[in-house]
Order: structure tokens, then sequence, then C-alpha cells
């Protein structure tokens, strides 16, 4: 069989296989949905690639963010290199799917004419073949790769799990990164909310120390903050805490 994506002609499983798979990954659906946090979630997309994919020796995730990209997990620290040395040569089947948002198979990285440079530099390092996957909703997010040491070691079946797998993967880390960004903007309102209380406690004891009014005590912490360098909660905070005013960097009247 000839280097191929995936949709090739003649490389699809029919209705009857598909149905078999999707069958089993009801189950597959249900471990990555329950995961929680993106690490776990990623953690858990690599270990079932492993365990469901047959041939898959190594796996990894690329993130991308614009035109920055990230290996923020990997079951192998050689799945690191290898994506490093894709990034290095500007080539490879990782790089091509998250660009194309296609998936990208090499059967055998010796002899892939696609990729000249990263396909030698995988095969000293004891990788044949690649299935690149990638991850997309509403725009893509990145690539699952998939690594054997092998030749030919994905075959249409194989392939057609991979699929899946990245299609699952792909909404359970959506599903979780809304998660955390709801949580972070939770946990930012609460500090806003936690920084306004401290703030109107200081000004309320340099309004009866100073005999100032709300906006005066206000400019006193905010000059404080600048002269010192330090958060306007910071600067209150030490004044509820020490009972000391906060030096201005001005000499009082």
């Amino acid at each position: 069989m000839t280097n191929s994506e995936l949709t090739a002609d003649g490389e699809r499983p029919d209705i009857d296989d598909v149905a078999l798979l999707s069958q089993g990954f009801s189950q597959v659906a249900r471990a990555l949905f329950a995961a929680g946090g993106t690490d776990e979630t990623l953690r858990r997309v690599l270990a079932l690639a492993v365990a469901t994919v047959e041939g898959c020796d190594f796996a990894g995730v690329v993130l991308t963010e614009g035109d920055a990209t990230a290996s923020p997990v990997y079951t192998d620290p050689l799945v690191a290199q290898l994506d490093a040395l894709q990034r290095r040569f500007g080539e490879g089947p990782g790089l091509d799917a998250a660009t194309e948002n296609l998936t990208f198979y090499a059967d055998d990285l010796a002899d892939d004419h696609r990729w000249p440079t990263f396909g030698p530099a995988a095969t000293a390092n004891g990788v044949r073949s690649l299935l690149a996957l990638p991850l997309f909703v509403d725009g893509p997010m990145g690539t699952l790769n998939l690594y054997a040491r092998y030749p030919d070691a994905f075959g249409v079946i194989d392939r057609a799990r991979g699929l899946l797998l990245a299609a699952l993967a792909a909404l359970a880390l959506a599903s979780a990164q809304s998660h955390q960004a709801e949580e972070r903007r939770e946990e930012n309102l609460h500090a806003a909310l936690a920084s306004r209380e401290i703030i109107g406690q200081a000004q309320g004891i340099l309004m009866e120390r100073e005999r100032v009014t709300a906006e005066q005590a206000f400019d006193i912490l905010r000059r404080a903050s600048q002269h010192l360098n330090q958060k306007l909660r910071e600067v209150a905070q030490t004044l509820i805490d020490t009972g000391e005013p906060p030096e201005t960097g001005r000499r009082s009247p």
C-alpha cells in the first residue's frame, strides 16, 4: 500500500466496520467527557489511543493557538522530540494535518517523498509510521499524532479508530477548555469582589483617621501604590493588617 491520506480511494472501512467501531466508542466518549480538566482529558485521549488503535506505540497532542504550537502531553519523550523536529524542518505529517485540517498517514517514513527531511530523521529515531489527525471544533485546535515503530502499522480499521477518537477528543477538549474558562472567570470575579472589599475597608480607616472623603482616601491609596510599586489591594491589606498609614512619597503640609 502506498502512502496516502485516510480518505484515499479504496481505504475506507465498510458500513458494518464503522458500526462496530461506533459501538465501542460510546465507552470512550464517556471516559473522555468525565475527565474534567484539559490536562486530564488529553492524558485519557493518549491512553485510549495506545490502547485502542492497534500498532500505536506512542502518541502525543500538539495544540495550536494562532501561530504558536505546543506539545503539552505525550506518552513518551520521543514524541516531543519528533514534534520538535517537524517544527525545526518545517515539514511533517503533523504540521500538514494542522495546516490543512486533513488526516495524513505515512505508512513508511523511511521512503516518503512528501517529507524528505523529517522522514529519515524520524526513521533514525526508531519511528516508521505516523498517523496525524486534526482536532477541530469551530476551528482548528491542534493534532493528535500516533506513532509506530514499524512500517504499515495502521490498517484501514486502525485509521478509522483514530479518526473517531480524534473527533471525540476534540469535542471533549473543547468542553474541558470551556469549563476551565468559566472557572477562571468565576475566580477573577471573586478576586475582584474581594479586592473591592479590602480597598473599601482601607478607605474607611483613612477616612476616620485622616478626616478625609472617600475619594481622598482612595487617592492616598493610589499614590501609595505607585510610590511603593505595589498593587492597590496589597497596600490596602497592609494598612488593614498594621494600621500604619501608607507611604505616598509626599510630605504632609
